[in-house]
């Protein structure tokens, strides 16, 4: 069951999370995507219920700030020509 959140962020463009697996990938304004394994199901469902959460502090707090979160990069920046 994979959601995809989007709202007005400096820092991510987008949040795809899934609540069963317990992942996230998050793309952020620079291009890059980060894959997040082991996140807390009860923040992801928090993120998703919670319209009012932004998108900055909730990556900070659950992803970035995690002792038992681990993360791998699946994109660097998107080029900005063709």
């Amino acid at each position: 069951m994979s959601s995809y959140v989007v709202r007005n962020s400096n820092c991510a463009d987008g949040i795809s999370v899934d609540i069963i697996s317990g992942t996230a990938s998050v793309l952020f304004s620079n291009g890059a995507v980060y894959r997040y394994t082991n996140v807390s199901r009860r923040a992801i469902a928090n993120l998703l219920l919670n319209r009012n959460i932004s998108l900055g502090f909730w990556i900070n707090e659950n992803l970035v700030d995690s002792k038992r979160v681990a993360f791998t990069q699946t994109y660097d920046a998107i080029p900005t020509c063709c």
